[in-house]
């Protein structure tokens, strides 16, 4: 790996958790010239604006949390035991975020609404591409015979997203992991509600 793709993993890094704990409107330039310790000039030599480098720097956050949520999913081989997996990896990233601050999908959401429109489009991406992998776990449990044949695979993916994101920012706000057990054990009865009885 050459010394400018080094810096520049540094920078997304350093960058991925200010932006993922400050937002982008509470982090400066200067803020992440601290924490990488360049100038302005060595940072814009690898993003050309404060834009850029947020917009790829919430792309390497939600990468980061991707993979720790695919390592619990991989230690699973049917679709019904990766749907748990999943709520236990959403346990783990609320325990210990792997990117500061949190969860970087409901941050940058929250954030990005209204202020900062490229950015709200890059989070509808990576949303889609999360809720789409529940929903294709629905439809595969269908297919395997683990999950009811009725059970509509969207509005199971979009409940259990919108659950677990709320179950991250009530266990943030009051900081207690309570709220978080709450709504995996919710969501627990849910899954075992739309299995088949074999």
């Amino acid at each position: 790996m050459g010394k400018g793709k080094v810096t520049r993993d540094m920078i997304l890094g350093k960058a991925a958790a200010l932006f993922n704990s400050r937002g982008y409107f509470g982090a400066s330039m200067s803020d992440v010239m601290n924490a990488t310790g360049l100038e302005k000039g060595g940072i814009y030599n690898h993003f050309p604006s404060k834009d850029q480098l947020a917009l790829e720097a919430f792309d390497f956050a939600f990468q980061t949390s991707s993979a720790e949520v695919t390592r619990h999913l991989n230690m699973q081989e049917k679709a019904i035991d990766k749907l748990m997996a999943f709520i236990d990896a959403f346990t783990s990233v609320a325990a210990d975020p792997p990117i500061p601050g949190g969860c970087p999908l409901l941050n940058s959401a929250v954030e990005s609404d209204d202020g900062h429109p490229e950015m709200k489009l890059r989070v509808m991406k990576a949303m889609d591409v999360v809720l789409h992998s529940v929903e294709n776990l629905v439809k595969k449990g269908i297919h395997e015979g683990d999950i009811q044949q009725t059970t509509d695979a969207q509005l199971v993916a979009r409940t259990f997203i919108a659950t677990l994101e709320g179950g991250i920012m009530l266990t943030r706000l009051y900081s207690d992991l309570g709220y978080m057990d709450s709504v995996t054990t919710s969501l627990r009865h849910q899954i075992n509600a739309i299995r088949t009885s074999k």
